[in-house]
């Protein structure tokens, strides 16, 4: 049996996709700003927990490579972590990353 790969529809950029999947023009408009602000929400949290790696490599004067071995990824990431590429990261992982250089990251949920 042959899997069916065929594309069908392409949603351009900037429509909103709640709308291509059919949800009401109010519901898709509600649905698109609470999916923005949880991206951009992210977003922010990794560029945070980035510039905290970031900080700690320029802190204790450490090459890229350096770096790389102290929190066991290639030299590439490192690159990624100081450019703030946010996009190429979990959370988890830069959590984790800086578990390495025993800085934990404490979660605090706003009032």
């Amino acid at each position: 049996m042959k899997a069916d790969t065929e594309i069908r529809h392409i949603t351009k950029p900037g429509v909103n996709l709640f709308l291509e999947l059919g949800f009401p023009v109010g519901e898709a408009k509600r649905l698109q700003a609470a999916s923005q602000k949880q991206i951009n929400d992210i977003s922010l949290l990794k560029e945070q927990l980035m510039a905290e790696l970031a900080g700690w490599i320029e802190q204790n004067h450490l090459k890229q490579a350096e770096a790389a071995e102290i929190l066991m990824v290639s030299r590439p990431r490192v690159s990624d972590v100081v450019n703030k590429k946010t996009s190429k990261f979990t959370i988890d992982s830069l959590v984790e990353m800086l578990s390495r250089i025993g800085k934990p990251v404490r979660l605090a949920i706003g009032q």
